[in-house]
């Protein structure tokens, strides 16, 4: 026996049950494991949410310590120039190129007066300007000043462009000049480079966590995005957008409670992708189920090893059993122990005995059978005879019946034409007597031509080789080329496929019927309708079928005796030998209808 088979559960009940084992194990491993998978997934999400929101608060915090600190610079050239006694042009350039010097990051450096009119600048750009207008301008006039980014459009002309050919960007930072009373005597503005900013957005962001891959985003008050990936940037992000694309990134934010917190109201989002993040889980995920999968294989392979071996007795009861089936032993031997197996033994060995006990019984009753159907045979075989010769019986009074339709009333007509002529021949003239001699031929012909056609329905059966109607249709055919009468056959439903002993019986009835017409009812249409009764629907509503001839004849008295006249009494005979029932309706003048009602 090979591996394979003593693995196939469908043969072996240890296999089964190490199967079983398998199956559960699995599907417990796949539970367990989509478990603590699940479970680790939250707990990593939570944390890795966490350390970004904390991320985001760093960098939040980076940025506004260093505009603090370039606005810090702003107030301390302000206070510069306010405690020098040197307030010529010249001497305020001085001071703003030494602070860009120090400070590469101030784009540009300006001194106004009172008036909003730039007295002095690095690059003497915007100088003799007024920049009255600007905010920086209004609102450093009482305190210090830090705006939101924007382009330099008065400055463009003076200024390179960005990379992408757009307008640079800044962020506008200006503090007032006082005398030592208190009153505004000027205004030192700065625009701080845009790509200062995102520079050191970029060393914070790189600053956190060397092996993470991490995304920034960088919101002002409105929620504009200054900074993010390529499809954020500059989109105005609102309640409905999701940050997270749908579970494909983390995100952690620092959200600006107002406008002091970092001086201009930006909030710092950091995302990192889902995917790196769970990489672990993912790890840990297969390690469990791995583990509980080779755990759940070693313990089917053991459950398939013992149960072999305590079901080792069982396998010897089936062996002997299928021996039993065989025919190569009589007994079963009980397996000892008083287990399961032990008492499936002993309820084995009972059944075996009392089968073989019927058997010898079944053995004894064939016998007694045996003898039984042998003379059960020899008295069918005699009742098969008896039924042989009754039906030879029938066959002759059928002969005997067609006989007397065809040649009997044919030779009697021919006799009376005979003796006719006999007694009228020295009578009559030559014309007429020789006319009387061509009717008497042409009723010999007549009988002869019906003899010939008789014998032909003997030899030929062709009820039973066309089926009823196909026979009523070709008798019909016969009977309007012979006679002239219009004939028509109706015939519908399942009884025109009769092809019995009935069929044939109901041909018979229906030849006679038409010979009838032909001799007697001078008519001019016939009509034969052979059909099931149906309802409206068009259902057959009953078993019984029905077989009609109807003519439009002389008609005649049916309770009038006819002596020497068989034909009905031929007619009522065979109706009577398939059970069927014959009515006849004609009256003199009226035409005849005869029709019989018989099981289909």
């Amino acid at each position: 026996m090979s591996l394979l088979d003593r693995l196939d559960p469908r043969q072996h009940l240890a296999a089964a049950i190490g199967w079983s084992v398998l199956v559960i194990v699995a599907l417990s491993s796949l539970v367990a494991g989509n478990f603590a998978a699940s479970t680790a997934e939250a707990a990593a999400r939570r944390d890795t949410e966490r350390l970004l929101a904390q991320f985001a608060t760093q960098i939040q915090h980076g940025l506004g310590m260093n505009l603090q600190t370039r606005l810090s610079v702003v107030q301390a050239t302000a206070s510069q120039i306010a405690a020098s006694s040197e307030r010529g042009d010249a001497a305020l350039r001085r001071h703003l190129d030494a602070v860009q010097a120090q400070f590469p990051e101030f784009a540009w450096l300006g001194v106004a007066d009172t008036q909003g009119q730039v007295m002095a600048a690095t690059g003497d750009v915007l100088r003799g300007a007024s920049v009255a207008q600007r905010p920086w301008f209004t609102a450093a006039a009482t305190r210090p000043f830090l705006g939101d980014v924007h382009a330099a459009v008065l400055l463009e002309k003076h200024l390179p462009r960005a990379p992408d050919g757009q307008p640079l960007r800044f962020v506008d930072a200006a503090a007032p000049i006082r005398h030592a009373g208190g009153d505004v005597v000027g205004v030192v503005g700065a625009h701080l480079s845009w790509m200062w900013i995102e520079r050191l957005q970029t060393e914070l962001l790189g600053s956190l966590d060397s092996h993470r891959t991490l995304e920034l985003l960088l919101t002002n008050r409105e929620g504009l995005v200054l900074v993010g990936p390529k499809g954020w940037l500059g989109r105005t992000l609102g309640a409905a957008d999701d940050l997270t694309e749908r579970g494909a990134y983390f995100v952690g934010r620092h959200l600006a409670k107002d406008a002091g917190d970092g001086w201009l109201g930006w909030s710092v989002t950091v995302r990192q992708a889902a995917g790196p993040a769970l990489a672990s889980v993912r790890d840990l995920h297969r390690t469990v189920f791995g583990a509980v999968m080779l755990a759940g294989v070693l313990s089917a392979l053991a459950a398939i090893w013992t149960t072999r071996w305590l079901l080792d007795r069982l396998g010897v009861l089936a062996r002997q059993a299928n021996a039993v089936r065989r025919g190569e032993r009589k007994d079963i031997a009980v397996p000892p122990g008083r287990d399961e197996v032990g008492r499936i033994g002993v309820a084995m060995a009972e059944l075996v005995d009392h089968l073989q006990r019927e058997k010898a019984a079944l053995a004894q009753l064939n016998a007694e059978l045996d003898a039984r159907v042998a003379e059960r045979t020899a008295r069918i075989e005699r009742m098969a005879d008896e039924a042989r010769h009754a039906a030879v019986t029938r066959e002759r009074l059928r002969l005997a019946r067609d006989l007397h339709d065809t040649l009997a009333h044919s030779l009697m007509a021919l006799l009376q034409q005979i003796r006719l002529l006999r007694k009228l021949r020295h009578r009559m003239p030559a014309e007429e007597y020789e006319g009387e001699l061509g009717r008497a031929e042409e009723v010999a012909a007549s009988g002869l031509a019906q003899a010939r056609a008789a014998i032909t329905q003997i030899r030929h059966g062709t009820v039973r080789e066309q089926g009823l109607g196909a026979a009523l249709k070709d008798l019909l055919a016969r009977f309007a080329e012979r006679t002239g009468i219009e004939a028509t056959l109706n015939a519908a439903g399942a009884v025109a496929n009769l092809a019995d002993e009935r069929a044939e019986t109901l041909f018979r009835i229906a030849e006679e019927a038409l010979r009838n017409v032909e001799r007697h009812a001078q008519a001019h249409t016939v009509t034969l309708s052979l059909s099931s009764p149906v309802d409206e629907a068009g259902n057959v509503t009953d078993a019984r079928a029905m077989l009609c001839v109807k003519d439009d004849g002389v008609g005649f008295d049916p309770a009038a005796p006819c002596p020497g006249h068989y034909g009905m009494l031929g007619i009522r005979e065979q109706a009577a030998l398939i059970d069927a029932r014959l009515s006849i309706d004609s009256r003199r003048g009226a035409g005849t209808e005869i029709c019989l009602e018989f099981d289909a």
